[in-house]
């Protein structure tokens, strides 16, 4: 028996504070989502019960504390269908989890003269890195280009692609025009000309399929406060294939395995790439909020996102002078729009005062923005919380910031 939607709310207890004297409505979600009671007893019990340092000590505490954060290792495993915890490497997020591999994998099999290609819808972690890497290795940078309706154009993807492809770098879904991209076809026909491919699943993997395997993706990131975790943890998956070969991204305690003046050799995986003391507390507050959305069907908890979606997009399209922008096929969980003759600061902070939290700006997606010729956009991101009385009210402020301002 699955978990129903039904006050759902009453699971986050952020959502019962007020805002500037009104009910939060909070719609950023694709920047954090909030953290469900289940989560913060996760940490707060670590904290108060067993913290200890991990993998090092033989007393009870660091043995309770290595056994919570393995325990969690293998449930991220199982949670995106791994092949073994040995390809879950715990990072501090999305953005270091590229970083990982950009360094680590353009070190093993980036030669000058190859080629990485990412997108133009790419949030700036999924595309800076690999300019970088390009530039230090004397590789060349390619962007596939996508669309006015801010889809990836497939037939100029055949055409970048060479023997010299090296890597694939795409978003799962647009953080800003919320584009579930066709990765099904991405893969296929990166992996016919030899391209490993790596899948930023920052904005996927809370609401569509995760199933690495089933995707037959060589890297796949995420972070975990964007799916009811802590901040700063973060996962990457990696084929065990690559990992073996790839160099560490960093050095210090706990990825080596001897130490002596004459030279170091290395852990075995992941704790090759997992230098230092780690966050204990977040993969321990990942594991429940893995176990929290267990109790739904993701199905039903997908099909309930989309309508939702639905719903909040045709009502925006009513408004007079709105703007929402790309019209992709299919589309997850997010929504930007602007209102003719308001700035999207504005407009986010006039909301605000109704207690309704969005996000304006570039979004770290600078060339999505370029792209329609605007500096920013207001974008509503949804979670599993909201309703569709959040999204009335959405409507509903940006009509009194419309009148209020005279637009």
């Amino acid at each position: 028996m699955h978990k129903s939607f039904k006050n759902v709310k009453a699971d986050f207890p952020i959502l019962r504070v007020e805002v500037n004297g009104n009910p939060l409505v909070y719609l950023d979600n694709g920047a954090t989502t909030q953290k469900p009671q289940v989560v913060i007893d996760a940490i707060s019990r670590y904290y108060s019960s067993y913290n200890s340092n991990i993998h090092r000590g033989n007393h009870t505490l660091s043995m309770q504390a290595t056994d919570a954060h393995e325990s969690a290792r293998r449930k991220v495993r199982d949670f995106i269908n791994a092949a073994s915890e040995r390809e879950i490497i715990f990072t501090r997020g999305t953005t270091e989890s590229i970083n990982l591999v950009a360094f680590s994998f353009g070190e093993a099999f980036v030669q000058a003269g190859d080629e990485i290609i990412t997108t133009e819808m790419e949030h700036h972690s999924n595309f800076v890195p690999w300019q970088l890497l390009c530039q230090r290795k004397g590789a060349h940078f390619k962007v596939l280009p996508m669309d006015q309706n801010g889809e990836l154009d497939l037939a100029a993807f055949k055409s970048l692609l060479t023997e010299r492809t090296k890597l694939v770098a795409v978003t799962q879904v647009s953080n800003a025009l919320g584009t579930v991209n066709p990765l099904e076809k991405i893969i296929t026909l990166a992996h016919s000309v030899g391209a490993a491919v790596l899948v930023d699943g920052a904005q996927g993997v809370q609401h569509l399929a995760h199933d690495v395997r089933g995707m037959d993706v060589d890297f796949y990131a995420f972070s975990g406060h964007k799916m009811y975790a802590p901040t700063g943890i973060g996962v990457l998956y990696g084929k065990e294939k690559w990992l073996e070969q790839m160099p560490p991204y960093q050095s210090g305690g706990e990825m080596i395995e001897q130490v002596t003046i004459s030279g170091t050799t290395f852990n075995t995986l992941p704790f090759k790439f997992e230098a230092g003391t780690p966050n204990i507390e977040g993969p321990i507050g990942l594991a429940a909020a893995i176990d929290y959305l267990a109790q739904f069907d993701p199905c039903e908890l997908q099909t309930y996102e989309e309508d939702l979606l639905d719903y909040t997009m045709e009502r925006l399209g009513s408004i007079p002078e709105l703007t929402i922008y790309g019209n992709p096929k299919k589309r997850s969980s997010i929504v930007s729009f602007n209102v003719k003759g308001i700035q999207h600061y504005d407009m986010g902070m006039l909301l605000d005062l109704s207690g309704i939290a969005v996000r304006t700006g570039h979004h770290c997606a600078q060339p999505i923005m370029d792209k329609f010729g605007i500096p920013g956009t207001v974008r509503a991101s949804l979670a599993i919380y909201n309703t569709y009385e959040d999204m009335d009210a959405l409507i509903e402020g940006v009509l009194r910031v419309k009148k209020r301002l005279g637009k």
